[in-house]
């Protein structure tokens, strides 16, 4: 169901303009009961994304990254290291499956040929304009190509982990994963039965 929202004079000023870009965005909101009100709220434009759950039907496991993050080790002070789905930002005029594929080979070391997208999602829409294009690929050892890692170029030291689906879950259980992202995937991939939990 649509709603329809009533704003005008929108003005952009930018904040910073360094790996991505900060905007204040100001505008005239009208609201339900007909009053209009000069906002402001900061909005952060990185670009869209994409990400990938890869799974092993036979062997029911699937693929994951661990990587240090600077904002988990702001926001809590841990180590800050995040257990995640393999992702990235897609590049300008690139489709969102030709990233994740791309993106599979440097990070994990695997050589997908397809993906399928099975969910889109805002992932913080109160202050990012990114969307993310959230796939599910299939893999085989036979498609292992290098050890990934991530690129040296990027400043990227990815530790590469393969296993059990029933762990990954139970991760997510023990606080082991908080990546929203992965969380969505490993769930999405629990309720549509992508694979089966083996013991």
């Amino acid at each position: 169901m649509k709603t329809i929202v009533t704003i005008k004079n929108i003005t952009h000023h930018i904040l910073s303009k360094a790996w991505a870009t900060l905007y204040r965005i100001d505008y005239d909101y009208q609201f339900k009961d007909g009053r209009i009100k000069r906002l402001s709220r900061e909005c952060y434009n990185r670009g869209d994304g994409a990400a990938v759950l890869l799974y092993n039907v036979e062997k029911s496991t699937v693929v994951l990254t661990k990587q240090f993050r600077m904002p988990i080790y702001e926001n809590d002070k841990s180590e800050g290291m995040s257990i995640e789905v393999c992702a990235g930002a897609i590049d300008q005029n690139e489709s969102p499956e030709t990233t994740i594929l791309r993106e599979i080979e440097e990070e994990v070391g695997y050589k997908i040929t397809e993906a399928n997208c099975v969910l889109e999602a805002y992932m913080s829409p109160g202050a990012m304009t990114e969307k993310l294009y959230l796939f599910c690929a299939e893999y085989s050892e036979d498609m292992r190509i290098n050890p990934g890692g991530g690129l040296a170029s990027e400043n990227e030291e990815i530790d590469v982990l393969e296993m059990p689906f029933s762990d990954a879950l139970s991760m997510i259980e023990t606080k082991e994963i908080m990546d929203a992202k992965t969380i969505m995937l490993l769930q999405y991939a629990q309720n549509n039965n992508v694979l089966q939990c083996k013991n």
